[in-house]
């Protein structure tokens, strides 16, 4: 009964929990302020990555620098001297008298002497054991580009020259090529002598002679490739006795990839004259196509010269010639270290011993021609001209002066020490040179 009026004295009290009302604006408000936060830590955690990220694979990875090209030319065999001929009088002994035959004699040696089928077939086969040394730094440069037809149908377009590996500087295999051929080309891509394809890239070109370098990184080549590939050997095309002796074109000398030409130097004498250059040309009696590209061996495997017809007389343009490579190497070595090539502006040529006496020109290297807009115009040098110094060292010869200026680097200022013709004589004077870049 008490309970029953306590319970009618409390039902009069109801309680009733009313949530709290929701604030809409505070609500997109905080939801804005968070986005932005993590936007903005997402941010700087991508800056900071791609900041820090070089610097801290670089110390844990070492990116391997590329080491710096020499390259090395095989000199001629040296002069032996008067004194070295002198022997005392105790290493001289007596020795057996060669008896001396007269051309009669030698010619009716010669018209004995009977050659088989077997001894030109050995002859040949020493001749392709030497061209097969050196097919393992021959490679094909194949220049892709992409072209659309008349019903605008994409396909690809793709031209080939030879190249040969000409070094390696540790992170990367060098490829000389000749570049006009593929200049227009949006890939490039090297075939090595096991058939495997790499991509490359131009690492620098002469416009001038048209070589060019190519790079092939090693960490992207297979080890069997790496293992095969092997950098050309250097010979020498300074010596005078180049005529007459038998030579080995490779690469392209028929203008299909891989072909290989015998015969022999016909001439060496002549130049090719270009703008601070001065190359030697070397003709062969080799038919080959007036595209030919790849290179001139002598039969020891040594390149000699770089092929290229593209200075050929209109009577002579399918017979194979070559650019010396003594008078490339510096250039070849620059492009090679991806050093850009200083220009001058200058056509020059020696000072004779003969028009050294009968015109009474100095000695030095006498300026033919200038070039237009050139160096060499800007610093007042002239026609005629005969620079005899750069800076403290002397210049006899147009080559000295070629191989003082690639000694420097282009925007480098050189003082020409030169002699100029007037009323009274030759007059000395001093010009600065800045270097320009070709």
């Amino acid at each position: 009964m008490e309970e029953q009026q306590n319970q009618d004295r409390t039902d009069f009290l109801k309680e009733t929990i009313k949530q709290r009302p929701l604030n809409r604006k505070k609500l997109i408000r905080k939801t804005i302020i968070t986005a932005a936060m993590a936007v903005i830590f997402g941010l700087v955690a991508c800056l900071t990555f791609l900041l820090l990220e070089p610097v801290i694979s670089n110390r844990l990875y070492p990116e391997e620098k590329p080491s710096t090209v020499v390259l090395v030319e095989e000199k001629e065999s040296e002069e032996i001297l008067p004194e070295d001929m002198i022997a005392d009088d105790s290493e001289m002994s007596p020795e057996p008298v060669t008896p001396v035959l007269e051309d009669e004699q030698i010619a009716q040696v010669l018209s004995e002497m009977k050659l088989g089928v077997e001894d030109y077939t050995s002859l040949y086969d020493s001749l392709a054991a030497v061209a097969k040394s050196v097919q393992s730094s021959m490679v094909t440069v194949v220049g892709i580009t992409s072209d659309v037809d008349w019903f605008n149908n994409v396909y690809k377009n793709e031209g080939s020259v030879a190249g040969v590996i000409i070094a390696d500087n540790g992170k990367e295999l060098l490829i000389l090529t000749n570049y006009p051929a593929i200049e227009d080309a949006e890939l490039l891509e090297i075939t090595f002598s096991d058939e495997l394809e790499y991509e490359a890239e131009l690492k620098k070109k002469d416009s001038n002679t048209g070589l060019a370098i190519l790079a092939v990184e090693k960490n992207t080549m297979k080890r069997t490739t790496l293992q095969a590939a092997e950098p050309i050997k250097l010979g020498t095309s300074a010596g005078s006795n180049l005529i007459g002796n038998p030579v080995i074109a490779l690469g392209q000398p028929a203008g299909v990839a891989g072909s290989v030409c015998y015969g022999f130097v016909t001439s060496a004498g002549s130049t090719v004259d270009l703008p601070d250059s001065r190359y030697k040309w070397i003709t062969t009696d080799i038919y080959g196509s007036s595209s030919a590209t790849g290179i001139l061996v002598n039969l020891s495997g040594q390149v000699i010269g770089i092929i290229d017809s593209s200075h050929n007389s209109s009577d002579t343009r399918n017979l194979v010639s070559a650019i010396g490579i003594t008078d490339l190497r510096k250039l070849i070595e620059r492009m090679s270290n991806d050093k850009d090539i200083p220009y001058l502006g200058i056509h020059g040529a020696d000072v004779t011993l003969q028009v050294h006496e009968e015109l009474d020109v100095p000695y030095g290297t006498y300026i033919m021609e200038i070039d237009m807009d050139s160096p060499a115009m800007a610093a007042g040098i002239q026609s005629g001209d005969v620079i005899t110094g750069i800076g403290d060292t002397k210049v006899t010869s147009y080559q000295e002066l070629i191989n003082g200026m690639m000694d420097m680097e282009p925007e480098e200022t050189m003082t020409l020490t030169l002699l100029r013709q007037g009323p009274e004589g030759y007059t000395e004077m001093e010009l600065p040179v800045t270097l320009g870049t070709r």
